[in-house]
């Protein structure tokens, strides 16, 4: 019942980072904005979320995880809800902040609970789950998204979260228990903001790069700030040592080194091949919305497959040998997809390489998680899944950012010399971009289909290229796992340090491995949290 109740908040989560992805243009039409004003409301609540999710995930850990799972959950739900009624642009920007704020209240204690609640035995199986639910879940709330655009309005879409939030909420009241950690040390408020400072200038630099430019002066700006930031991050983290928000020291540990550059580069590239994917679907194959993300369906079943099977894969072979194992396939699906796709071939051209991918990706992303949450002691499990998601919060953007940026490179130097002929003004569309070709063609009178298997095929040497770039990527990253991955299985238990774990108001000693809810709380005379038996030692 716990596991389910934070999956259920994750899910909320992911499926509200992509969701509005679908619904571009009915919110440009509504609100009469601009594509710059859509895609910030698209994004706002990425940069939000990710520049919020340490400090929050930290005082989670203080103020009791249950307490700050709750408050995040009612902060998202009525976030939603404005979300859904909102009249302006203006205040669905604020809506979708607040969306933020309360997501990343939620999206790191998901992990915590399962990190400080579940015993060894069943912690591996359950941080699968957890991933499955973080890789996958997008892709599914995009479906649902675009099923819910094409049938209603781009106003259901907050349906969704709502309903998920709602039963998430239930469940966590009735079912999760109160954890929080005491320590010694002040909160490192100074370190806190400089990370939300660091991490907002990052994302907000590899967010805006692709659209206004890398040489921007809002760009370089962005990207300056956030470098500056970081450096002053780590320099005051090095002097406050255990006292630190995050102790950067640890990331000297294979582990946690290994753990997060594995899920930098496997979320970008998941990332990278949304963005390379969703054109290919519906400019050059003709696909509706909602079909292109049911294409994507197989890739997302199979990630979430597999993130459950890693752990038991894990324990026989080896977390490093599990990791190489789905680097060295997600390599695998790129290069199928580089290699046979093409316009006539449609979709059998890349499913084989969807397929391999998706395998790939879950058997590396729940090692690789565990290797995270297991290189932080018991009190930092906030701080510790809170690094996980910045961590695929960065490896996102960075491989949009990359990937599209290869993909558009690629296909503005193959489409110059195949316009020959193409009247003018439909020519400089098509340079625009596969998508502006599409519609240019419609006015484009006998010069149609040349234009259009112009743009295709460019579009396609594009594809190839980025898929290449992300092939050299991967190989790259199954080296390094290979000479400095983990040489056995990832424990299923963060590294027991001395800590006060507070349950329901009851100040427990230390224990190697924290038990669950014992159902005899819920018994007459029981207080909350204790046990009928002898006390653990």
């Amino acid at each position: 019942m716990i596991l389910i109740a934070v999956s259920v908040a994750l899910m909320a989560v992911i499926a509200s980072v992509s969701g509005l992805n679908v619904a571009q243009t009915e919110l440009a039409v509504q609100f009469g904005a601009s594509q710059s004003t859509v895609l910030w409301i698209i994004n706002i609540y990425t940069l939000t979320l990710a520049a919020l999710l340490l400090p929050l995930g930290a005082i989670g850990d203080r103020i009791g995880r249950k307490s700050m799972l709750m408050a995040g959950l009612a902060v998202f739900g009525a976030a939603s809800v404005l979300a859904g009624l909102a009249p302006t642009a203006e205040i669905m920007l604020g809506a979708r902040v607040l969306s933020g704020v309360g997501a990343a209240m939620i999206m790191p204690i998901t992990l915590a609970v399962i990190t400080s609640t579940f015993p060894e035995a069943e912690r591996g199986r359950a941080i699968g789950v957890w991933t499955g639910v973080a890789g996958g879940g997008g892709i599914i709330g995009m479906f649902l998204s675009a099923l819910l655009v094409d049938v209603a309005s781009w106003r259901w879409l907050f349906v969704l979260p709502v309903v998920l939030i709602v039963v998430a909420l239930a469940m966590t009241v009735r079912s999760v228990p109160d954890s929080r950690e005491r320590t010694g040390h002040s909160f490192d408020t100074v370190g806190a903001l400089t990370s939300v400072v660091a991490v907002t200038g990052l994302i907000f630099a590899l967010q805006e790069g692709p659209e206004k430019g890398w040489d921007a002066p809002v760009t370089l700006s962005a990207l300056a700030v956030g470098t500056l930031a970081t450096a002053a991050f780590v320099t005051r983290e090095l002097r406050r040592r255990e006292s630190a928000l995050l102790d950067v020291r640890l990331f000297r540990e294979r582990r946690l080194a290994g753990g997060s550059v594995t899920l930098l580069v496997v979320f970008g590239v998941q990332a990278g091949i949304a963005v390379v994917l969703f054109p290919f679907l519906q400019a050059v194959l003709g696909w509706s919305g909602l079909l292109s993300t049911l294409a994507l369906m197989p890739m997302a079943v199979l990630m979430m497959l597999t993130s459950g099977l890693a752990p038991r894969l894990a324990a026989r072979v080896g977390a490093r040998t599990t990791v190489a194992a789905g680097v060295a396939l997600g390599g695998t699906g790129l290069a199928l997809m580089a290699l046979f796709v093409s316009v006539g071939g449609g979709y059998p051209s890349i499913l084989p390489g969807m397929v391999a991918m998706g395998l790939g990706m879950g058997l590396a992303m729940t090692p690789s998680t565990e290797a995270i949450t297991a290189a932080l002691p018991r009190e930092r499990q906030g701080v510790a899944s809170a690094l996980n998601d910045v961590t695929r919060e960065f490896g996102t953007a960075l491989g949009v950012a990359l990937l599209g940026a290869l993909l558009s490179a690629g296909y503005r130097g193959a489409v110059d010399g195949r316009l020959d002929g193409i009247p003018e003004g439909a020519a400089d569309a098509a340079r625009e971009g596969v998508a502006h070709a599409v519609e240019a063609a419609g006015g484009a009178g006998p010069h149609r289909q040349a234009l259009l298997d112009a743009a295709q095929r460019s579009f396609v040497d594009g594809w190839q290229q980025a898929m290449w770039a992300g092939v050299a990527v991967m190989a790259a990253l199954l080296l390094l796992v290979l000479l400095r991955g983990p040489k056995s299985p990832v424990p299923g238990a963060p590294a027991p340090v001395p800590a006060q774990v507070v349950r329901a108001g009851t100040t427990a000693r230390p224990t190697d491995r924290p038990a669950l809810p014992d159902r005899a709380a819920d018994r007459p005379g029981s207080a909350p949290g204790s046990s009928p038996s002898r006390p653990t030692r």
